[in-house]
């Protein structure tokens, strides 16, 4: 049987890839990663501009089920968490605890359809204390895919210190990069990416 690839990419805005001038975010890269590698796919990019994980919790599985109701390898990518690390009231948009079961919700659910998943860990900001929060939601949401058998890419650590990243981050919004700035954070994620989808991720990389 031919495979069937069909991918949803749930987020937020960094998902959307907000901020890139080639509109191709990280997701976007990855994709074109694995046509080079001669697996194509469909790909649904489902981020929303400031959405928390309680507002993807609400949405994003009957988004997915309209997407992956055919195909015969169905998988979802998530990744989200700076905006629940947001400060509001001085407080989180979604208390850590929170964030952390909603994505454990997520993950139960899409086991339950048998859907493939993917995470992707938020990426830091330009706000020290914003991106301390966002570190924290990192280690909570590792421990949450490690319970559930999920594989998880950490990009948090690698990206705060990435120079590229920082520059662009800090000269944008304070948020969300620009191009060379989706390029680092795909390339940390291409080969969780190569192992995930089972390719061998010689055909490009990831920029």
């Amino acid at each position: 049987m031919t495979r069937d690839l069909r991918i949803c990419f749930v987020g937020d805005s960094l998902v959307a890839g907000v901020g890139d001038p080639d509109g191709l975010g990280w997701a976007g890269r990855l994709a074109a990663r694995s046509f080079a590698d001669g697996l194509p796919s469909t790909r649904y990019n489902l981020g929303v501009r400031r959405e928390t994980s309680a507002d993807i919790l609400g949405r994003w599985e009957e988004e997915c089920a309209r997407r992956l109701r055919d195909g015969t390898d169905l998988r979802v990518v998530f990744c989200f968490g700076v905006n629940d690390a947001t400060h509001e009231d001085d407080r989180p948009r979604v208390a850590p605890e929170e964030s952390a079961a909603n994505l454990a919700a997520m993950l139960g659910r899409a086991a339950g359809r048998g859907w493939n998943t993917l995470v992707v860990s938020p990426p830091p900001v330009a706000d020290a204390a914003h991106s301390a929060r966002t570190a924290l939601l990192d280690g909570r949401f590792a421990l949450v895919c490690r319970a559930a058998g999920v594989p998880y890419v950490s990009v948090h650590r690698a990206l705060s210190g990435n120079a590229v990243w920082l520059h662009e981050v800090t000269a944008g919004d304070g948020a969300h990069p620009g191009a060379d700035g989706y390029r680092e954070f795909a390339a940390l994620v291409a080969p969780h990416w190569d192992s995930w989808l089972g390719t061998s991720g010689g055909g490009t990389d990831a920029r």
